[in-house]
C-alpha cells in the first residue's frame, strides 16, 4: 500500500479523477464498487446537497444618494431581491415573495473596502417583515459600502 501523503501536491482540473466507493442503495442486491469520479461530477453533486438553508450572497456598493447595487454571487432563495435607499445610510432589500421567515433569517454583512474617510463603518440589519430587510450603514452615512459582503441565510 502506498503512503498517500508521499504523493506530490497538484492543482486539480475538472476532468481529473478521484477514487471512491459507490455505496449500494438500501434494499438492493448491488455491491459496493470502487469507481473513478471526476472533479466536475463531485462539484455538481456538492451543489445539490441541502445545507438546511437557502441563501442570497452579493457584493454591495452604494454611493451618494443612489440605491445600493448588488453583484449577485449566489441566490438559491427562488426570490428576486431589490435594493433601495430610504435615507442617508439606510437601505432596504425587498423580496418579491415571503422569504425572510421570522426566527429563521440571519444576515452576515460587512462594508467592504474602507477608504478611511468615514472611520470604522458598521452595518446593522433588521428583519422588517417577511419581504423586507432594513440595513443601516455607519449610523446613517452614505457611500460606506464598497463591494461589501452581504449574505442572507433562510433556514428551513
Amino acid at each position: 500500500m502506498a503512503i498517500a501523503n508521499s504523493y506530490p501536491l497538484g492543482t486539480p482540473k475538472s476532468s481529473d479523477l478521484l477514487l471512491g466507493t459507490s455505496v449500494p442503495s438500501p434494499g438492493t442486491n448491488e455491491k459496493a464498487t470502487t469507481k473513478n469520479f471526476s472533479i466536475s461530477q463531485v462539484g455538481a453533486l456538492v451543489n445539490t446537497v441541502n445545507l438546511g438553508y437557502t441563501n442570497y450572497v452579493a457584493l454591495i456598493t452604494q454611493a451618494g444618494t443612489n440605491a445600493p447595487t448588488a453583484k449577485i454571487l449566489q441566490n438559491t432563495t427562488g426570490a428576486t431581491l431589490t435594493w433601495a435607499r430610504t435615507s442617508a445610510g439606510i437601505f432596504t432589500v425587498t423580496s418579491n415573495t415571503d422569504v425572510f421567515t421570522a426566527d429563521k433569517t440571519i444576515v452576515f454583512a460587512n462594508p467592504g473596502n474602507d477608504d478611511g474617510a468615514t472611520g470604522d463603518p458598521s452595518i446593522i440589519w433588521a428583519r422588517t417583515s417577511n419581504t423586507v430587510l432594513t440595513i443601516t450603514a455607519s449610523a446613517g452615512v452614505n457611500s460606506v459600502l464598497t463591494d461589501g459582503s452581504f449574505e442572507v441565510r433562510i433556514y428551513s
